[in-house]
């Protein structure tokens, strides 16, 4: 398991950060610090257009994260065929849908004991 250097914060920033830059659309933070048993503290969850913007968000959030942070996931599935890709970073796990994929398994309803902050984007 990597070594968590950084703060929440900044890793956060830097992985909207690298959803913004390709224009992920819907991108939500879930803090679920205040639900027992969760498997993280923090999700963010967003969505892309197609497999080949969905990759290429997750292209963009390692690079970002890893450029200042030299961080790396813990683990990445659902690359292959990219309608759902899962990143872990330990204590943020990212999701990034397909908008079909996220509609189907609305995770924000799953989760609705978390608190929620829908990120503003410029585009």
């Amino acid at each position: 398991m990597t070594k968590n250097i950084s703060s929440p914060d900044e890793l956060i920033s830097l992985i909207v950060q690298g959803i913004e830059d390709i224009k992920g659309q819907n991108i939500s933070l879930l803090d679920l610090r205040n639900i027992e048993n969760t498997v993280c503290d923090y999700f963010i969850i967003c969505n892309g257009n197609s497999n080949t913007q969905v990759n290429a968000i997750v292209s963009s959030v390692q690079k970002n994260v890893s450029k200042n942070i030299r961080e790396k996931p813990y683990q990445i599935e659902g690359v292959e065929n990219a309608e759902w890709v899962l990143m872990d970073y330990v204590n943020v796990v990212v999701h990034v849908f397909q908008k079909h994929k996220r509609e189907y398994y609305d995770i924000e309803n799953l989760w609705g004991d978390a608190k929620i902050t829908e990120i503003e984007t410029s585009y």
